[in-house]
């Protein structure tokens, strides 16, 4: 697929079954499809590939690397991407398919990948109602991950024509399912603790979520913890090293992030070093971070210092979660 960032002709897919064949060749291909739920059309990529999922944040503009939601076609699909508890379990087997995301740990098997998750050990599963989503994951047979089909900061879209208002010679296609019927966002709910969490309102009304496991939930992140789900403003994982930005030189017990063919002074000589693109491709850059940051911290270093990244389109991402890492804590 090309660039996600770049212009190209976005296809307007029918709903039949040649529509849904070729919505799901394009997601197994890295490609980008926006396609209808019943909350708001979600932009899709394939989750279990980071790289494709970078391709979500180049068309949306997206300002940092959120945790997206990964949908999936079932129940059992889901389980083998996260834990669920018996609160969990209640409350999936009651709103799924339907408007609610549940935020789990992540399990063993999990095959969404670390930019999908942000970095994180816990993953945001919905399974959505709508036939035509449900169909799509069915024939794709892999998670989705689906932010809203718009640019970012900007009105979610309820049917097709929104969607190319926003993204039009950004993203591949647009599966046409009509407008979405609820027209707001799932709930989210955190299962991470005795006490689940909403963190987000949004299609399921808590007071329905609240009467089936017979307890109030907690409301909002708690204070200073990284971001469990889409549009909560918290700092991301952080790993255990130090993280020292635009490194001009480095030390020998310094682990070292590259990026590009220049390197720091010093950088043949670091405890370990790994390249996010040695081509310099944004792209790929966003597709390695997490997994090469978590590389670094695990190799025992007390300090990673990261190479200079511009702060040009995906590296406006990159950075911000850099800056992150790199905060005092």
């Amino acid at each position: 697929m090309n660039n996600p960032g770049s212009m190209r002709q976005t296809q307007r897919l029918t709903s039949d079954e040649a529509g849904l064949a070729r919505a799901a060749e394009i997601l197994r291909r890295r490609g980008l499809v926006a396609f209808p739920t019943e909350t708001v059309y979600g932009l899709g990529a394939d989750a279990t590939d980071a790289q494709a999922v970078a391709g979500i944040y180049a068309a949306k503009e997206r300002p940092s690397f959120n945790p997206l939601i990964s949908h999936l076609d079932s129940f059992e699909s889901a389980q083998k991407q996260g834990v669920f508890d018996e609160t969990a379990r209640r409350l999936a087997e009651a709103f799924w398919p339907g408007p609610l995301t549940l935020v789990v740990p992540v399990a063993p098997t999990c095959t969404i990948s670390d930019l999908a998750r942000a970095g994180l050990d816990s993953v945001g599963l919905r399974v959505p109602a709508h036939p035509l989503a449900h169909a799509l994951l069915q024939t794709t047979g892999r998670p989705v991950a689906a932010p809203s089909a718009n640019r970012s900061g900007r009105v979610s879209p309820t049917d097709a024509d929104h969607v190319l208002g926003d993204l039009d010679g950004r993203i591949d296609a647009v599966l046409d399912g009509g407008s979405s019927q609820v027209g707001v966002e799932s709930t989210i709910v955190a299962c991470l603790s005795d006490t689940p969490r909403l963190l987000r309102p949004g299609g399921v009304p808590r007071e329905a979520i609240e009467a089936l496991i017979g307890m109030k939930l907690e409301a909002g992140a708690e204070g200073g913890k990284s971001p469990l789900a889409p549009g909560m403003l918290a700092s991301h994982y952080a790993p255990r090293a130090r993280v020292r930005l635009n490194a001009a030189s480095v030390e020998a017990d310094e682990a070292v992030l590259l990026f590009g063919r220049d390197a720091p002074k010093g950088a043949d000589a670091a405890r370990t070093a790994l390249n996010l693109s040695k081509n310099g491709d944004l792209m790929e850059a966003a597709a390695h971070l997490f997994s090469y940051l978590r590389q670094l911290d695990a190799s025992g270093a007390g300090t990673i210092a990261v190479s200079p990244i511009p702060e040009t389109g995906l590296g406006e991402a990159i950075n911000d979660r850099l800056r992150r890492a790199a905060a005092e804590r």
